[in-house]
């Protein structure tokens, strides 16, 4: 019962983060900002992914998962890699700064990162990753959102000047 917990969280948690964003990027982003918007989100996830991909072959802490470590199964599903970063929570906060940079929807995007703790917790408990794997795979996330501060700087740009009196 425990396991089915932890494999939910760690893996099945991902599902809502992707469908809600998908629903919000599609639907709560202005028709006319489409383009703009869906360019800064490859962009982002692009920066993420290859960060991520240059941090795990400059840094690996262990070549072994936690649970190969222990010599139990692993809880969650992973990938055949040391697992340094995350790459559910890399996603995970990749989908959650796109929603929040792109739609400013804050309910939303504070339950989307409520999803992304979730995860990260599950992925640790399913001993598929350490704290730092998951930590690292935000923080590339975050570092990929930087991105949006281009965009968030151009529609600043462009608003319209008042006239001073």
């Amino acid at each position: 019962m425990f396991t089915t917990f932890i494999h939910i969280i760690a893996d099945g948690t991902l599902i809502p983060v992707v469908l809600i964003g998908a629903y919000m990027l599609v639907f709560k982003i202005p028709k006319g900002h489409r383009f703009e918007a869906y360019c800064r989100i490859l962009m982002a996830g692009l920066t993420a992914y290859l960060l991520a991909k240059l941090a795990a072959v400059i840094y690996q802490p262990d070549t072994a998962r936690p649970f190969e470590l222990l010599g139990t199964q692993a809880g969650a599903l992973f990938l055949n890699n040391p697992g340094f970063p995350s790459d559910h929570a890399l996603f995970a906060t990749a989908i959650t700064c796109a929603v929040w940079f792109e739609t400013k929807q804050k309910v939303v995007s504070l339950l989307l990162a409520f999803l992304v703790i979730v995860i990260c917790i599950g992925r640790v408990l399913a001993l598929v990753h350490t704290p730092t794997d998951v930590i690292f795979g935000v923080i590339i996330g975050l570092i990929g959102s930087l991105w949006y501060l281009n965009g968030y700087s151009s529609r600043r740009s462009k608003r319209p000047l008042r006239a001073t009196q």
